[in-house]
């Protein structure tokens, strides 16, 4: 329930805190007093959006917040589900900043407008005379079965088997799509493939092959260049080794006579051994050139398939073939393995199919058991709320299974004797409408959890005797759930376990609104006068007291008899 109501710079609202009672608690005042700017703000605690406009003093934020108490009801995996933190006292609070940004936080947790609803509407229902067109909607009735027959549990499983088969049924047409489309290009990436693989090309080749063309097609300058290098280095009559030698010797000759003569002769000694050993690299070198016309011929041609390859594929380097190579065996292979994977997908989705028609005959029979008692009930509250002659029959039509179920139900009714039942949009007036959602409202109070039910003036409309039967079955909603109720009625006034005045404050420079709660004598004039005018008689306000009186013993064992 709501425990603590806080509201800052919102409309004609400066400041205002309310701690509402745990029962029902009414709300009145004149019109234009604030009532309407009241449900605004908590609106924007449910998600509503909001601008800068509401702000009674452009240049700061508004701020509202409300406290919740909601140990005893059954909403933590909500919580889990928008990683949320849980506690069984749940502050929501939104702010709206001068420059119109808004920001909202459940548990001190940032969470955007979506977050915001789901959670605000497990808090609050809230509902206004101009709500009562929802009623009309089928989807909204189709909530209204399911929340009388409490259905969340099945209603939950058949969501998620219906979100299985959707993505089990999809995969297999996209497969089906993928398959029709992959055997149109068979023939043809079958033949890429077999031209790559028969190709074998290894990653470094091209490389390798590249550098051997090139010393093949240039062989007979190289071996040259190499015998020439060989002799400038090693000739029998003059060669750089033979100097080098004569070089050795000669400061060998005089390395007794200074260490310096001989680390000179051991540095010349050392570069004679390197030269030595050049020298064979190049002989070596020059025995292993070939002048090999043939496989120069072979070399050009696997190098011409590899770079025709490339140019067909539209890459440069070899990898890139083998990737490609590579993503053609995936494309063959699926091919090869269509009918396989097919047949699974296809199972696959059949078996989420039955599962999912199994768990929808089962929500359509827990909706099917309810309807004649929702008619029979709503039908009988009708006649209380002064529609003796109204009628309510749920319609039940079975079609193909969507994101709801298989069940479609429409709400018929008849407020005249004799006149067969129609579509709401058709045949219920303002008035009606607003009364058939609060026989609704009734009966659904029991079945679900829900923390704060807020009424903006349903009882528009109605006086007298229709009036005290709304206010009793306010009072009795309220023994299980905490009730707010704007209202204009003193029959419905007198039936608070609290009651508030909204009223305009004009004793500053600017009005503002403001809210009290009213004292049990307080209560007395407040009610008098929405009996007998601003100035009532002595008579009116005896009534007043006499009729709160009588309330205050009816709240503490009142029970509506269906």
């Amino acid at each position: 329930m709501l425990s603590n109501l806080l509201i800052q710079n919102y409309a004609l609202i400066e400041s205002l805190e309310l701690s509402p009672n745990g029962g029902l608690n009414i709300i009145t005042g004149e019109t234009g007093a604030g009532k309407s700017i009241l449900l605004g703000a908590i609106g924007l605690l449910r998600g509503n959006r909001a601008d800068t406009k509401v702000l009674w003093d452009p240049s700061k934020k508004c701020i509202i917040e409300g406290q919740f108490d909601i140990s005893g009801y059954f909403i933590q995996t909500l919580f889990e589900e928008e990683e949320i933190d849980y506690d069984t006292t749940c502050i929501i609070r939104r702010e709206i900043s001068p420059s119109g940004k808004s920001r909202a936080f459940v548990n001190d947790t940032p969470v955007n407008l979506e977050t915001l609803r789901r959670v605000g509407s497990e808090l609050m229902d809230v509902h206004s005379q101009h709500d009562s067109v929802l009623l009309g909607s089928q989807e909204y009735q189709l909530q209204i079965v399911d929340t009388y027959a409490q259905n969340t549990a099945i209603l939950d499983r058949y969501k998620e088997h219906f979100r299985e088969f959707r993505k089990k049924q999809e995969a297999y047409d996209r497969l089906q799509a993928e398959a029709k489309e992959i055997r149109k290009e068979f023939d043809y990436n079958s033949f890429l493939l077999d031209e790559l693989s028969k190709g074998r090309f290894q990653a470094n080749e091209q490389t390798e092959l590249e550098r051997e063309l090139t010393t093949l097609e240039n062989a007979e300058e190289i071996k040259q260049r190499l015998a020439a290098a060989v002799g400038y280095l090693n000739d029998p009559e003059q060669s750089i080794l033979g100097w080098m030698q004569s070089v050795v010797g000669n400061l060998g000759a005089i390395s007794t006579y200074g260490t310096e003569y001989a680390q000179l002769r051991d540095r010349v000694q050392s570069c004679l051994i390197e030269l030595k050993d050049v020298v064979a690299d190049l002989e070596s070198e020059e025995e292993s050139v070939e002048l090999d016309d043939e496989k120069i011929a072979v070399v050009q041609e696997r190098l011409s398939l590899l770079y025709n390859l490339q140019k067909k594929h539209n890459v440069t380097t070899i990898a890139d073939l083998l990737q490609i190579q590579a993503s053609l065996e995936q494309k063959v292979a699926k091919v090869l393995n269509l009918d396989e994977d097919l047949a699974a997908a296809q199972t696959a989705a059949h078996q989420a199919w039955e599962q999912l028609e199994h768990t929808a005959r089962e929500l359509s029979d827990s909706r099917k058991v309810v309807l004649n008692e929702i008619d029979d009930l709503v039908t009988g509250l009708l006649a209380d709320l002064g529609i003796p002659n109204g009628r309510l029959v749920v319609d039940h039509q079975l079609g193909k299974p969507g994101s709801q179920g298989i069940d479609t139900v429409s709400f018929l009714f008849s407020a005249n004797k004799g006149m067969q039942p129609r579509q709401l949009r058709e045949v219920a007036s303002g008035g009606e409408f607003s009364r058939l959602m609060l026989a609704v409202k009734y009966i659904l109070a029991n079945k679900r959890s829900l923390p704060t039910i807020i009424f903006d003036e349903i009882d528009t409309g109605i006086s007298g005797e229709i009036a005290i039967k709304v206010g009793n079955m306010m009072l009795d909603m309220a023994h299980g759930h905490q009730l707010i109720a704007i209202t204009h009625l003193h029959q419905i006034a007198a039936k608070g376990n609290a009651h508030y005045f909204v009223y305009k404050d004009h004793s500053a420079d600017r009005t503002v609104s403001r809210i009290r709660q009213l004292s049990t004598e307080e209560r007395v004039q407040e009610i008098a006068q929405m009996i007998g005018g601003a100035k009532p008689s002595k008579a009116i306000v005896d009534n007043a007291r006499e009729l709160l009186s009588q309330n205050m013993t009816q709240r503490t064992n009142y029970k509506l008899d269906l």
